[in-house]
């Protein structure tokens, strides 16, 4: 599935783009399975344990932000991301033995849905190492006008930068004119449905709103090396589980080959994401609540 190459440029640029991740069976599955939730969301008020709204939300015209944990609401998310070509590349960019932290299906509503402010996954969750990484497939084809993600290459080898407000408090955004943010290197990525990208957990990325007519449907799996273990953060439900529930949660997740009970410990750059935004339910309420600056305001 990946090549030499394909390795050395994801190593040295923090991202990847892969084309026919799943097969054409497997994402019309996906798609067909997506747009029924979609029409779900019509009898939602307001945001709640599977729908974030996005404002405008109405029964006559449903717009979203994301679908959580999509792997918990239909069978058909788990089974994709354990039996297609994802599975090959994760473990070959993980090792053998790879676990999901998270899965979320953003759905950036038509005309204008939410940025993504620029951001790090790192600043969210640190891990005891950072052999971590985010998946995401494009359920639709994605073009310059629906809000594509976005990556600055080579920005995973860098400082963690700051995601707080002027008040220092965290809101899951950097600052446009942090000095090591090189805006003059940012990468777009689209594709057509079936493509997915793959981006380290330190890369920089955001993406603009969607100013398309259609929905920009892509599933994020977020993904580590099973001998990454959290330190605080997005993966603070370890610290809510009795151990033997964590124990089975742990074996419930794995994508591949086996849990661990030995972390692997490697000296990176680690920001802790405290003091938090006054409603960090989401990446969309914490930028929002924190009042993240917007740098695609800026851009634009």
């Amino acid at each position: 599935m990946l090549s030499t190459d394909d390795v050395a440029f994801y190593r040295e640029n923090g991202y990847l783009m892969v084309e026919n991740a799943v097969t054409p069976a497997q994402l019309e599955a996906l798609q067909r399975v997506t747009r029924d939730l979609i029409e779900k969301s019509r009898a939602v008020t307001e945001s709640n344990d599977v729908y974030d709204l996005d404002e405008g939300h109405s029964a006559a015209q449903p717009r979203l932000t994301r679908i959580k944990l999509p792997h918990k609401q239909h069978p058909v998310y788990q089974e994709t991301l354990v039996n297609s070509r994802i599975t090959t590349v994760l473990k070959t960019l993980l090792g053998p033995n790879v676990a999901l932290s998270t899965a979320k299906l953003n759905t950036k509503a038509p005309g204008g849905g939410a940025a993504v402010e620029w951001h790090q996954d790192w600043a969210f969750y640190p891990h005891t190492n950072d052999d971590l990484l985010a998946v995401g497939l494009m359920l639709e084809d994605v073009d310059e006008a629906n809000g594509p993600l976005q990556v600055i290459p080579g920005s995973h080898k860098g400082p963690v930068l700051a995601h707080t407000n002027a008040q220092g408090v965290f809101c899951g955004a950097v600052d446009p004119s942090d000095p090591d943010f090189h805006q003059d290197k940012i990468v777009t990525l689209t594709g057509k449905a079936g493509s997915m990208t793959i981006h380290h957990v330190r890369t920089l990325h955001g993406s603009a709103p969607n100013m398309s007519d259609r929905n920009r449907m892509i599933l994020f799996y977020e993904c580590l090396a099973a001998d990454a273990w959290p330190l605080v953060g997005g993966a603070s439900y370890y610290q809510r589980l009795p151990q033997r529930e964590l124990w089975e949660d742990l074996h419930t997740r794995m994508v591949c080959g086996q849990p661990t009970t030995q972390p692997r410990v490697e000296a990176n750059p680690i920001r802790v994401p405290l003091p938090p935004a006054p409603d960090a339910g989401s990446i969309f309420k914490t930028q929002k609540s924190g009042g993240a600056r917007s740098a695609f305001a800026m851009m634009g």
